[in-house]
């Protein structure tokens, strides 16, 4: 057995234990640069009917079952209900409000140095400014805040805090103190590109833009203006 095989069956059994792992992590790292690792590594995860869930703006990368496991193993009533980890309907709702206000933001940050980036590359010695890590410029939430925005649609106190432990043992979020923080699955397994057009656009949308956090109102508001076109110029 080759060492790139074996180092992808290490990083498969690790995946498999831990649920994710960070981008940091030294295997990690290999599988991201080392095309033979990361196919071996897809490979063996797709013979048992997982993928890899990997997501250039979050820190760690994840697995997920295929969609033909997912029929095996949850069959076609599980496939119609809103989640398979047992959460309940308002802590699907807490959710998605803890995705719009936490990773929402942190995306339009990330885009942004992405965007300042991509012009610096005409400066005659620009520097090299990677993507900033989701750490590094994912907001955190005040707990207060939340609750006083959000307590009475999503089932008061008591409710709204037995959610938020559901949410931080299945690795949506982080608690720190009072403050609530990205996890590692939080920006893995709900899809931006689906996600975020549905929020901006959506009714949620109204509901987003009441919300109080100083970091999260401005930026919901900025993603929802639209476009503005260029105007073209004028003949003289």
């Amino acid at each position: 057995m080759s060492a790139a095989l074996d180092d992808a069956a290490q990083l498969a059994a690790q995946l498999l234990a831990r649920r994710w792992l960070p981008r940091s992590h030294s295997l990690v790292r290999r599988a991201l640069i080392d095309t033979e690792v990361w196919s071996a590594l897809s490979e063996r995860l797709g013979a048992v009917g997982l993928r890899v869930v990997d997501n250039l703006y979050a820190d760690h990368i994840s697995v997920a079952m295929l969609r033909p496991a997912e029929v095996a193993v949850f069959g076609e009533t599980g496939l119609a209900a809103n989640n398979n980890l047992d959460l309940p309907r308002d802590g699907v709702a807490l959710l998605v409000v803890l995705w719009s206000l936490i990773i929402l933001p942190k995306r339009q940050r990330q885009v942004a140095r992405a965007d300042a980036k991509e012009e610096g590359q005409n400066e005659m010695f620009a520097t090299d400014k990677p993507l900033p890590p989701a750490a590094a410029v994912s907001p955190t939430l005040a707990y207060r805040s939340l609750l006083a925005d959000f307590g009475n649609q999503l089932g008061k106190k008591m409710r709204l805090d037995g959610n938020l432990k559901l949410l931080e043992r299945n690795g949506f979020i982080t608690r720190r103190g009072d403050d609530i923080a990205e996890g590692p699955l939080l920006d893995l397994l709900l899809d931006y590109d689906t996600l975020a057009p549905r929020i901006l656009d959506g009714a949620l949308a109204e509901v987003l833009a009441r919300t109080t956090d100083p970091v999260a109102a401005p930026a919901i508001a900025k993603l929802r203006q639209p476009e503005q076109e260029v105007a073209p110029e004028e003949d003289i």
